[in-house]
C-alpha cells in the first residue's frame, strides 16, 4: 500500500522549495558552499572533462571513467536525475566495476561539475547528443546504459537516437513514465520555476527528499548528498545555478517520450520502487489530478508493458532512489540483469 502523508509532507511534495512545516527538521549547522561547477564537494573518483562547443558555448563536461581491475570487456554509463550528479552513483560504480565493467557517468551540460551556461537550448536530444559525442571521444562504441529519475528520461532519448550503440537500456525510477502536460497539468514559465528555484536550500531539499523519496525515513547518509546540491544554491554561482536548473525544469515538462516507448529496439528492464510518488508539476494539478499523478505501483506495470522486450523489477518497500536507500539490493538486481543473455 502507498504511505499516507501527513499535511506537512504533502506541502512538501506539492512545493518543496516554499513549504514551511512545524515539524520540519532543523537547519544543518555549518551548511557548505561550492562553487558554480561544485568547487569544494570531493567525487569518490578523480574527475575528468569533455571539452566541446555546442550552440555556439565552449562547454566542460565533467564525467568519471572507473576502470575495473578485471575487465570483462562491457562498458555501462550511468546517467543521474536532475536532482543527483554523477557522484551519487558511488556505490553502484564500485559494485560495476568489481564486476568488470566499466564505469563511464557523466554531469550533463548545466549539472554539478559541468559548465552551466548563460544561453543554452536544453532539450533531450541535446543532452543525448553531448552523451554520446563523450563516449564517442573515449572510444566507446557500445555500452549498457542506465537512468535514474531525469536520466531515465534522457536514457530513453539516447536509445531511440542510437540503438546501434546501446547493448541495454536499464531505467530506474524514471520520471516521465505519463505525460504531466497532456493529462492537464498547467505549464509554469521558466521565470517561474526560477523564482522557485532561488529559494531553494539545504533545508528545503532535505524536508523533500525525507517525505518523497524516502517515507518519511532518513539516515545519516542522506546528508551528503543534500548538502551537494545546497552547496551550489549556497554559493557565489547560486544565480546561475538556478537559472539552468530553471531551463531543465522545462525541459522535462515540455519533452516527454512516454508516447515513444513502442519504439524502443533494446532490451529493457525497469527498477521501480513502489513508493514513489514524483510528479513535476503537481502543485499546479487539480485537486483530482493530483490525486492521480505519480502512481509508480501503476506506472511501472504500464511502461513494461508499452516497451518491447522489457523486464520489470519491483522493490516493494523502497521509494525514488533505490540506489541511494538500499544499493546491496538494487545492485544485486543491476548485476543480474546486465548478466542476462540476449
Amino acid at each position: 500500500m502507498r504511505p499516507t502523508l501527513s499535511a506537512c509532507a504533502l506541502s512538501l511534495v506539492l512545493a518543496p522549495s516554499i513549504a514551511l512545516c512545524a515539524d520540519a527538521p532543523a537547519p544543518a549547522p555549518g551548511a557548505a558552499s561550492y562553487g558554480m561547477e561544485l568547487e569544494g564537494f570531493e567525487y569518490p573518483y578523480p574527475v575528468k572533462h569533455h571539452a566541446f562547443t555546442s550552440q555556439g558555448e565552449a562547454l566542460r563536461m565533467a564525467y568519471l571513467d572507473v576502470a575495473p581491475s578485471t575487465p570483462n570487456g562491457r562498458t555501462v554509463v550511468l546517467l543521474h536525475g536532475k536532482n543527483f550528479c554523477a557522484a551519487t552513483w558511488e556505490s553502484a560504480i564500485r559494485a560495476l566495476t568489481g564486476a568488470g565493467y566499466r564505469v563511464i557517468a557523466p554531469d550533463q551540460v548545466g549539472f554539478c561539475k559541468s559548465t552551466k551556461p548563460g544561453h543554452y537550448q536544453y532539450s533531450f536530444h541535446q543532452l543525448a547528443a553531448n552523451t554520446n559525442a563523450l563516449l564517442r571521444s573515449l572510444g566507446i562504441e557500445r555500452a549498457s546504459v542506465v537512468g535514474h529519475s531525469m536520466g531515465g528520461m534522457l536514457a530513453t532519448r539516447y536509445a531511440l537516437m542510437y540503438p546501434a550503440q546501446v547493448e541495454r537500456l536499464m531505467l530506474v525510477n524514471p520520471i516521465g513514465l505519463e505525460d504531466w502536460k497532456a493529462l492537464g497539468v498547467p505549464w509554469a514559465s521558466v521565470d517561474a520555476n526560477l523564482a522557485g528555484e532561488l529559494k531553494t536550500s539545504f533545508d528545503s531539499i532535505k524536508r523533500y527528499q525525507q517525505q518523497v523519496y524516502y517515507s518519511g525515513q532518513w539516515k545519516p547518509g542522506y546528508d551528503r548528498w543534500v548538502g551537494m546540491l545546497a552547496g551550489l544554491y549556497a554559493g557565489p554561482g547560486k544565480q546561475r545555478v538556478a537559472w539552468n536548473q530553471a531551463l531543465t525544469t522545462d525541459m522535462v515538462f515540455t519533452q516527454p517520450v512516454v508516447h515513444e516507448f513502442a519504439q524502443l529496439r533494446v532490451p529493457t528492464t525497469l527498477f521501480i520502487g513502489q513508493r514513489d510518488r514524483t510528479a513535476i508539476g503537481r502543485d499546479r494539478a487539480s485537486p483530482e489530478l493530483r490525486e492521480r499523478l505519480g502512481d509508480y505501483p501503476a506506472l511501472g506495470k504500464r511502461a513494461a508493458k508499452a516497451i518491447p522486450d522489457a523486464t520489470l523489477v519491483e522493490f516493494d518497500d523502497l521509494g525514488h532512489s533505490p540506489h541511494v536507500e538500499a544499493p546491496a539490493r538494487f545492485e544485486k538486481a543491476l548485476l543480474e540483469a546486465l548478466a542476462v543473455k540476449r
